[in-house]
């Protein structure tokens, strides 16, 4: 995928937030909207997979040597290294197979993964920051999850104010302290976007 072939192509819709915020309860409420003609950038990734996960629905499911070679290959539209040997990315083929479906990308990414794709494609692209209450309750979300370890959980928290401090360079943020007031702004934001 060339700049110059997408600049043609749809537009994407970019949810970034500190984990825990509530970003991927969001995109789950707007992709059950059919109106809004949405359909969900599965990211790949070197990370085990979590729980119930499922290879090519939650993410794509890469070995790290895999992840590498796609990086050395150009397979990725942006990629990260989050954690040591734990990559992120969004690949070329992904975008290309939405934008072929006739519908609006949508992404839950983090942060810097989000500002890479605004970056590249800044008129076609919405980036919305989910920002928590506080670091405090993202605590609290986070433990409740039971999904990471008490060290995992710190290093998110950690991590969660350099994020937090990147929030102006989206296009709007929303505060997620109330689901439902969330939810419906996210909605109007989004459905304004893509008409």
């Amino acid at each position: 995928m060339t700049e110059q072939n997408t600049t043609k192509k749809g537009k994407l819709i970019v949810f970034s937030a500190p984990s825990g915020s509530g970003k991927t309860t969001i995109v789950r409420h707007l992709l059950g909207i059919e109106t809004l003609n949405l359909e969900f950038s599965i990211s790949a990734t070197s990370r085990e997979k979590r729980g119930n996960e499922v290879d090519g629905k939650d993410y794509y499911f890469l070995s790290l040597k895999e992840f590498k070679t796609k990086i050395k290959n150009d397979d990725f539209l942006e990629w990260e290294e989050v954690y040591r040997d734990n990559f992120y990315g969004t690949l070329k083929t992904e975008v290309e197979r939405i934008w072929s479906m006739g519908k609006t990308v949508i992404f839950d990414i983090d942060v810097s993964g989000g500002l890479r794709i605004k970056r590249k494609f800044p008129e076609q692209t919405l980036a919305i920051f989910v920002k928590p209450p506080s670091i405090d309750e993202l605590k609290i979300r986070l433990k409740n999850r039971k999904t990471e370890s008490e060290d995992k959980i710190n290093m998110r928290v950690a991590k969660a104010s350099a994020e937090l401090a990147t929030a102006p360079l989206f296009d709007v943020i929303v505060v997620n302290d109330d689901l439902e007031k969330a939810l419906v702004e996210a909605e109007k934001l989004v459905s304004d976007f893509v008409k």
